[in-house]
């Protein structure tokens, strides 16, 4: 499978919880860490999400927003990872940013070159990537 998402995320259905609409899916990635998905009921049951079915997620770079690790803000993004910065790559508008989580979990995020310099981000700096639960695409085997 060949998809332009460049997070591409495997892990291991650790629980559903059905609503009248959407469902949250928690997954458990290779690296240890947790993410949670908010997806249609309709997706749960078409894709046979049950605990312990293996799942790709997928996440753009543009839906990973960066924060500094020391901004003292509370975020209502259910996933956070806290990293560390390992590459930077500077485009004519936007920046990709490549990181690893704490447990080594690697991230990529795309974001405007504004932004990097606004935060004063460099390879080495410490920061938090936030992906909302919404942002969050699954797929598994047919």
């Amino acid at each position: 499978m060949s998809v332009s998402a460049r997070n591409q995320l495997n892990g291991v259905v650790d629980s559903v919880a059905e609503g009248a609409v959407n469902s949250e899916v928690v997954l458990t990635l290779a690296s240890g860490e947790q993410l949670t998905t908010v997806i249609t009921r309709s997706s749960v049951a078409n894709l046979g999400l049950v605990p312990g079915k293996s799942v790709l997620a997928l996440v753009k770079a543009p839906w990973v927003i960066l924060a500094s690790a020391d901004c003292g803000l509370l975020f209502s993004a259910r996933n956070q990872f806290n990293g560390t910065i390992d590459a930077l790559s500077r485009g004519a508008v936007h920046s990709t940013v490549h990181l690893t989580t704490v447990k080594g979990l690697t991230l990529t995020a795309s974001i405007t070159n504004e932004s990097v310099d606004e935060m004063g981000l460099k390879v080495g700096a410490s920061v938090i990537a936030l992906i909302k639960a919404s942002s969050v695409i699954l797929a598994t085997k047919a």
